[in-house]
């Protein structure tokens, strides 16, 4: 069950031991917020003990050991008219987290990972029907078990690593304006303004196949990770957000700080961050290791791989 626990983010609580953890515990505070221009939110988040079957829910910050089975962090933005987007977010997160949840234990990580995706993916489109293209939602998802932490991407929803004071982006958006910065097209200060941007290039149910890009990271003692909608990093830099990051203040404090300013400027959408601090008995980094040495990229999303061709009527 959650062992709640409430410390300043610069000094991790004392694991309780457990003999499935040895020692390795996850403090996780999450948040979501309509925003101040959206009638809806749109936005679902999950945080959830594999082993022990307990959830995360609300703006509550807890910590618990990881057990067996792991924990499960994921964030959804959900789009779609009428209330397709809140259909399709929370569709993501629970079948996801059901998914993984009853999958045999000694499969390799990253396959459960995918394909339990898949399985969410599958699950929107089924509940959208012949609607399925107006239905669809972001995932980024990240899988932490026995010192390694598994990340997925599908869309645009990002993933953070705080490690040693510096923030790294550790998932790349799958959208037309990041294509158009990779490519060379548009610049940054172009991006920031482009008509285009908000449009992604995959989403969970929206097409046929869905790509998911995955990486594995070796977890250090007193990293932190931060799962986000767009609703949050559309109007606060990173820069801002590793300032926040870095303060000595309570994950739920913190948290509530980035969704604070998201809405002071402007609060254009929904907003959810899921921020995890891990701790226990894990190596801390090297004086000389880079996070790009304990990270692994494992597959990516090419917008311009041929598609696969749609089988005939």
């Amino acid at each position: 069950m959650w062992s709640l626990c409430e410390r300043p983010m610069s000094q991790p609580p004392t694991p309780v031991p457990s003999p499935s953890s040895a020692g390795f515990y996850v403090s996780v505070a999450a948040e979501t917020d309509i925003g101040r221009a959206r009638k809806k939110n749109e936005d679902a988040f999950v945080v959830a003990d594999l082993t022990g079957g307990a959830l995360l829910e609300g703006a509550t910050h807890a910590r618990f050991d990881v057990g067996e089975r792991g924990v499960l962090l994921a964030v959804s933005d959900g789009m779609g008219g009428a209330r397709s987007g809140e259909v399709a977010s929370a569709l993501v997160v629970e079948t996801l987290t059901r998914a993984m949840a009853q999958a045999p234990v000694d499969q390799p990580q990253d396959a459960l990972m995918n394909e339990a995706i898949q399985h969410a993916h599958r699950a929107v489109q089924e509940a959208g029907g012949a609607e399925s293209k107006k239905m669809g939602a972001t995932l980024t998802a990240v899988y932490v078990r026995a010192g390694v932490a598994y990340i997925a991407e599908v869309g645009d929803s990002r993933a953070y690593l705080l490690r040693g004071g510096v923030l790294t982006l550790v998932t790349h958006d799958q959208s037309l304006v990041q294509t158009l910065l990779d490519t060379g097209a548009i610049d940054k200060e172009q991006a920031e303004t482009s008509p285009h941007r908000g449009v992604i290039l995959q989403a969970m149910g929206h097409q046929r196949d869905v790509k998911v890009a995955m990486a594995r990271l070796e977890l250090r003692d007193r990293d932190y990770l931060l799962l986000c909608s767009d609703g949050l990093t559309g109007l606060v830099t990173d820069e801002e957000i590793q300032r926040i990051l870095i303060a000595p203040n309570r994950p739920a404090v913190v948290a509530r700080q980035l969704v604070d300013l998201a809405n002071e400027r402007g609060g254009t959408d929904n907003i959810t961050v899921v921020l995890a601090g891990i701790g226990g008995d894990l190596d801390p980094p090297g004086p000389t290791e880079t996070v790009e040495q304990t990270l692994e990229i494992l597959s990516v999303y090419d917008p311009m791989a041929p598609k696969k061709s749609q089988p005939p009527p």
